[in-house]
């Protein structure tokens, strides 16, 4: 196995072991990779990869991280974009969503080690901030439903997220149950870009429908007179 050049700098044999053991982690999942197969696929030794990032757990963490602190920009940049409607921004969303989990099917995982490991500290890690005002995507549910309680948008995302990721996070169990292979699961993943948004938009539309529903019934006192 060959090593790096001398002139190699640190920076670049850092993301050359990154970038193999993304696709050695995407290929065989966290659990069913070793350390050996990312020296393997990097051409770097063992004990250089050692070196870097100490564990395995270590180097996949930091790849997910930076995923995931990637995904959240981007996922802002979409959610904040006033030239989208609303639908588009479904759209979009759920795209983006299953491309990102496609490219990185252990990040449902991670996130949910890190979450019930530390859920401060993994915010920290994220440098997300506390947002001063709502996104725009917030702002077009309001006006399209009639809903202006915030909080009742956290529907529109908790929905969007739960049939995005919830697939990825059982995808074990599914491919065991129906004999899948992971090229056939993606193959229905990628099908759900278009049935997400479909089944979102109906939801919006039954929001919208109550809260016309509710803005035109009379109150009782209104009733009584």
């Amino acid at each position: 196995m060959a090593g790096p050049e001398k002139s190699e700098s640190k920076e670049s044999t850092e993301a050359k072991i990154k970038e193999a053991a993304r696709r050695v982690f995407t290929e065989k999942g966290y659990a069913a990779t070793r350390t050996r197969d990312i020296a393997e696929a990097s051409g770097y030794n063992l004990a250089l990869i050692n070196y870097y990032f100490r564990s395995k757990e270590k180097l996949f963490d930091l790849i997910m991280l930076e995923e995931l602190q990637l995904f959240i920009h981007s996922i802002a940049q979409i959610a904040d974009n006033r030239e989208t409607s609303l639908i588009e921004k479904v759209e979009l969303l759920a795209s983006h969503y299953i491309e990102m989990l496609i490219a990185n099917p252990g990040l449902p995982l991670f996130i949910m080690n890190e979450i019930n490991r530390d859920p401060g500290k993994f915010v920290a890690k994220l440098g997300v901030d506390k947002r001063k005002s709502p996104p725009h995507i917030v702002i077009q549910w309001q006006a399209y439903t009639g809903d202006t309680n915030p909080a009742n948008a956290m529907h529109l995302f908790i929905n969007l997220i739960s049939m995005t990721v919830f697939p990825f996070i059982a995808a074990p169990l599914l491919r065991n149950r129906t004999g899948m292979s992971t090229t056939q699961f993606f193959a229905l993943m990628e099908e759900r870009k278009k049935l997400i948004p479909m089944w979102v938009k109906q939801m919006i539309e039954e929001s919208a429908q109550q809260g016309s529903t509710t803005a035109n019934k009379p109150s009782r006192k209104k009733e009584r007179k």
